[in-house]
């Protein structure tokens, strides 16, 4: 993952936009981001090339949409579970359900729009 400074800055923008970046990145992190940002243009430290990276898949991981998340959490191993099954009654075509992208977000949409009182 390149973090240069042009990257840091438009991470921190769309954090901000979002309104991510002070609700729920910790202070120290956003610190080491905004002091990195004001000080240098090339970080060549590796420590405080891992910190950054630390916190920017933190916000990568805050900024995702609802259905992405969904999808990479609900929709693919439950897309995996379902060809699993279809395989073993005879379906062939099945072995490549668990990598079909639509699949796995149409089962993370269908489990989004589940109503709670009937349950998941």
């Amino acid at each position: 993952m390149f973090l240069g400074r042009d990257t840091l800055m438009k991470l921190k923008l769309r954090a901000m936009r979002k309104g991510v970046w002070f609700r729920a990145l910790p202070r120290i992190d956003r610190a080491i981001v905004e002091a990195t940002l004001r000080v240098k243009d090339n970080v060549r430290s590796l420590v405080l090339i891992e910190s950054l990276c630390a916190v920017a898949k933190k916000l990568e991981v805050l900024l995702e949409g609802k259905l992405l998340r969904a999808t990479r959490e609900i929709g693919f191993p439950l897309a995996q579970k379902l060809g699993a099954i279809a395989q073993e009654w005879g379906n062939k075509s099945a072995r490549d359900w668990g990598l079909d992208l639509r699949f796995a977000r149409f089962l993370a949409a269908m489990n989004l729009n589940v109503h709670w009182t009937f349950g998941k």
